[in-house]
């Protein structure tokens, strides 16, 4: 399964996300694989692209950062799976 996460940092969190970030490299937990991370540039706001065989790791990395940043998590699928759906 595959997810976009985007988030939002929270203002009055700014100071702790960096340093948590920057100590951390902000890397999945294990069973999550981390296919790509964007940042804007005002570095508030972003999305990242994972994939897990299960929605639990996935929440849970998104748990470790949920005092940080408001997150929406969209379960997402390829071209070629959107085929098989709307094919039958």
């Amino acid at each position: 399964m595959r997810f976009l996460v985007l988030y939002t940092m929270k203002p009055e969190a700014r100071a702790e996300a960096v340093e948590k970030f920057m100590a951390t490299g902000g890397l999945p937990p294990e069973g999550v694989t981390m296919l790509g991370r964007w940042h804007d540039v005002s570095g508030l706001r972003g999305f990242t692209l994972c994939e897990a065989d299960s929605v639990v790791p996935a929440a849970r990395w998104c748990s470790e950062w949920a005092e940080h940043l408001e997150q929406e998590v969209i379960p997402v699928m390829t071209d070629e799976e959107a085929a098989e759906v709307l094919g039958g």
